[in-house]
């Protein structure tokens, strides 16, 4: 043991960028460490930390089913019934009759030919890209694109390359580039969030499949963010933007708008069927629990048979935007319930968080990597059960606070 301490922190040590990581305790010794609060209550618009209620727009809880009693009723009922867990791979013993019922409605509710479950948003991303992206093959992603995103290219064997931000004319340019240029040997797949879970604006879908249709190019549409929310039926971006048909693979997550846990993908019946036999994150990962299936089942019958939710969130969001900009707070081009809030350098986004949080409102800070170094932000977005009276508290903290610090005037 003695040995053991002596060689830590010596010149070729493993452990010496952890030694070396001083951060976290820098913002904990200032007082204004924003991460990893204990909740005490249900995550819902209002929550108990440290003894104290606050005002929650850090969730993702979108349509406010994570608290709704019909959710946790079938969920907990599928408890008793099922077991806590499936003690094993979809690929082997852990699939349920649920997951398979699952399946069939997500593929219905989608209108695309077959679904398939994973245990995790992140692991389907991952699993998926990974699994249809050999070594002669070209992936072109967003900058902004979600880590899961990212690291699912990183998995794979081909190519990456990146366009700015929404901009389908870099996007072409770079198609332009590679495909004249280099003699690409493979296919060519893109991927990009439905709405960026950071800036909340929403890809610039007619355009980037117009592209892609004349550089043969499939393409995968995260809607993590968009299902429940976009579409007329909450069916995510390419409902929103009539384009269903032209979208070879959709993901989602169970996390936002379904109040569970886990991720999916809906597409053609072969792409579905070789993923299922290829995703080693799927062959090689206990199944989603059959409670959190069943809350998804009862979320997505809420979501079809109660469009007054997804109403009620667009009522909610609107009033943000307009009341946000009123202030005078750059939030950017958000279209969505996900509303930044632009400060800049990191310890004043702290700062901010920490007076939002002293105050009773609960919102996330945002720093690199997860944006661009210098362009820290606060993370707000919004659900269809928030009150007015709730925002209206949210409007007068944001002002107080933001005049405060001479972030507004």
């Amino acid at each position: 043991m003695e040995t053991r301490q002596t060689a830590i922190g010596t010149k070729n040590d493993l452990f010496e960028k952890c030694i070396k990581f001083t951060a976290a305790h820098d913002v904990k010794a200032a007082g204004l460490y924003p991460y990893f609060n204990p909740i005490a209550s249900e995550p819902g618009d209002e929550v108990i930390i440290d003894g104290r209620k606050l005002t929650m727009i850090g969730s993702n809880n979108y349509l406010g089913l994570v608290n709704d009693s019909r959710v946790k009723e079938a969920a907990a009922d599928a408890a008793r019934k099922y077991g806590s867990g499936c003690t094993g791979s979809r690929f082997l013993n852990g699939t349920l009759t649920l997951h398979i019922e699952l399946e069939e409605k997500l593929a219905r509710f989608f209108k695309r030919e077959s679904a398939l479950v994973y245990s995790t948003g992140f692991q389907t991303n991952l699993g998926t890209i990974s699994c249809l992206v050999g070594k002669n093959d070209l992936l072109v992603i967003d900058r902004s694109d979600h880590a899961s995103i990212v690291d699912g290219c990183r998995l794979s064997y081909g190519k990456i390359v990146k366009f700015a931000h929404n901009d389908m004319v870099d996007l072409e340019r770079v198609l332009n580039n590679i495909v004249n240029n280099n003699g690409l040997r493979g296919g060519i797949l893109i991927v990009v969030d439905g709405v960026f879970s950071m800036e909340g604006d929403i890809i610039k879908l007619p355009q980037l499949v117009e592209i892609a249709g004349k550089y043969n190019a499939r393409v995968m549409v995260d809607d993590a963010h968009s299902v429940g929310i976009l579409g007329d039926g909450g069916r995510g971006t390419a409902e929103h933007f009539g384009l269903i048909d032209q979208v070879d693979i959709t993901m989602g997550t169970f996390s936002k708008s379904f109040a569970s846990l886990g991720g999916f993908i809906v597409g053609d019946e072969t792409v579905i069927n070789y993923v299922k036999h290829f995703a080693r994150e799927l062959i090689f990962s206990a199944s989603i629990p059959p409670s959190n299936v069943a809350a998804v089942l009862k979320a997505l019958e809420i979501i079809q048979s109660e469009p007054e939710r997804r109403e009620n969130l667009w009522k909610n969001t609107h009033k943000m935007h307009y009341e946000l900009r009123r202030l005078g707070y750059n939030i950017g081009q958000t279209e969505t319930p996900i509303v930044p809030i632009l400060i800049g350098e990191d310890m004043q986004t702290f700062a901010f968080w920490k007076g939002l949080f002293d105050n009773g409102v609960f919102a996330n800070a945002i720093i690199s990597p997860a944006v661009a170094p210098g362009n820290a932000l606060i993370r707000t977005s919004y659900t269809a059960t928030h009150t007015d009276l709730q925002l209206d508290h949210v409007l007068e903290v944001f002002e107080r606070i933001g005049k405060k610090m001479g972030i507004i005037s």
